[in-house]
């Protein structure tokens, strides 16, 4: 055999293809695809969380959405709750254009048409305004707007309220505050806390403390320990913080209390049922 010359095939492998490992998708973030698929009953209509959440908290108050995902929560507490704005934000851009995408996709099973009564009334002529129902798209800034160019908030409708934006809370949004009456952050502080460290997750705190109205709520849905150890490898940046937490999930209340501000807290459900298992964490509130 010549120096350097591939060996002759042997038989049977000479078309034989190479075979190719698909590389697993790591979700450093927590932004995995399929989130609510394996979180919630299949058999339940809507996320368990939202049975659990009051309306006083959300009708006609402006929110925020931390760590939004798909953005079926976001969509879901406005549709169930009539908020007067609420905005779902994630770091990555890809789960982002999905929310879009599922906003856009409920409001046409909604089949809200823009041309309502209310359209025609405010001096737009037939010709000029739009009467297909169910006929939407995402805007820009994420929000949900009929074709024809009238905003759909303008006829009242709780999905018009609902935007989407690409942020990472901890290192963006500055010099925003008092914005805000309510804000979510469901199943998000591990994942920052991984990411970022213990400075990472107190300025987590801090700012939404800053982004709320005088009071204003935060609905925080922690991980607990055991789900810190179990994804602690799922990056060298979460191994080496994860071996430098000072601030185990089970301080979270006294350091928001004491420490960041906020004047009282309640307990929601310590035990979400319809939840697969694993999920059925506790929710708290706390009163800025």
């Amino acid at each position: 055999m010549v120096e350097g010359q591939e060996p002759p095939a042997k038989e049977g492998q000479k078309n034989k293809k190479p075979t190719v490992r698909k590389r697993k998708e790591v979700f450093i973030y927590g932004n995995y695809r399929n989130y609510y698929g394996y979180r919630i009953d299949r058999n339940l209509s809507e996320d368990p969380r939202l049975a659990v959440l009051k309306s006083e908290w959300f009708e006609g108050k402006d929110c925020l959405d931390v760590g939004c995902n798909q953005g079926l929560v976001t969509i879901g507490v406005a549709k169930k709750f009539s908020c007067r704005s609420i905005l779902g934000i994630d770091i990555d851009r890809g789960l982002i254009e999905t929310a879009k995408w599922n906003l856009q996709n409920v409001a046409r099973k909604e089949k809200i048409s823009c041309g309502s009564s209310k359209v025609l009334d405010s001096g737009i002529s037939d010709s000029g305004g739009c009467s297909s129902p169910g006929v939407f798209e995402a805007s820009k800034d994420g929000t949900c707007k009929s074709v024809c160019g009238k905003s759909l908030l303008e006829e009242s409708n709780p999905l018009a309220r609902v935007s989407f934006e690409c942020k990472n809370f901890v290192e963006s949004l500055h010099g925003c505050y008092e914005k805000y009456d309510t804000i979510l952050c469901l199943s998000v502080a591990k994942w920052i806390h991984l990411n970022w460290g213990d400075d990472g997750l107190i300025t987590l705190f801090v700012k939404i403390w800053r982004f709320l109205r005088p009071g204003g709520i935060l609905i925080l849905e922690p991980q607990p320990w055991s789900s810190y150890k179990r994804n602690r490898l799922v990056s060298e940046t979460a191994k080496v913080n994860f071996s430098k937490i000072l601030f185990d999930p089970a301080l979270f209340r006294e350091i928001l209390l004491d420490k960041v501000g906020f004047r009282s807290a309640e307990d929601v459900t310590d035990n979400l049922s319809g939840s697969i298992s694993g999920f059925n964490r506790p929710i708290t509130v706390f009163y800025k």
